[in-house]
């Protein structure tokens, strides 16, 4: 197990550390769960940089990278919606997320099998962009709404109330990034699952 394949792993505990952060009632908690998802996306960058300067780039590496992500916002998006930070009707949205996230992680794995590695669309890189900032957005509105608010002397809800707000908005331009980003790829590599390799040419 070489760095890159562990900085890219320690996504997961870092989602199960934010969860615990932002469920455990103590001040500053949620300020510091932002920390955590910050130092978490610098990973995503970190790993690949690693990789490519110590020339280790692996096909292993490259799933168990985009894998992680998924893991980690989808992940942070069911604890959202348990803790109320996403209103309930987003269910409906955080389940097409999943729905095509594991769709095309399944895609990613049919094609590894036969050797063809499937590289990540534009589309879904500014998918991910946005589901990023959402997810930095809402965390801090709870963190001034939870550690902040009740301290300070001055008005924050005209800033708890732009985060949330801009994190919902981020958060619904991501969902029909997902849904255009999936089925693009879906209709682009379908072959595969019907036991062609033609994409691999592509």
């Amino acid at each position: 197990m070489n760095l890159p394949n562990l900085l890219t792993l320690s996504r997961v505990p870092f989602l199960f550390l934010i969860a615990v952060l932002m469920y455990w009632e103590f001040r500053f908690a949620d300020s510091l769960a932002f920390f955590v998802f910050v130092v978490a996306g610098l990973t995503d960058w970190l790993d690949g940089k690693i990789a490519r300067e110590m020339g280790i780039i692996s096909v292993f590496g490259q799933l168990m990278d985009a894998l992680t992500d998924k893991i980690l916002t989808v992940g942070l998006f069911i604890l959202f919606l348990g803790l109320g930070v996403l209103l309930d009707w987003m269910m409906f949205m955080v389940l097409l997320i999943m729905s095509r996230e594991f769709l095309i992680t399944g895609l990613r794995m049919v094609a590894a099998a036969k050797n063809v590695v499937l590289p990540a669309e534009k589309a879904g890189k500014i998918k991910t962009v946005f589901q990023i900032m959402a997810i930095g957005a809402l965390i801090v509105a709870r963190a001034l709404e939870v550690d902040w608010q009740p301290f300070v002397t001055i008005d924050l809800d005209w800033a708890v109330g732009f985060f949330y707000y801009g994190g919902w908005s981020l958060f619904l331009i991501a969902t029909l990034l997902t849904v255009y980003s999936g089925s693009s790829y879906m209709i682009k590599y379908w072959r595969l699952f019907f036991g062609s390799n033609d994409s691999s040419s592509k």
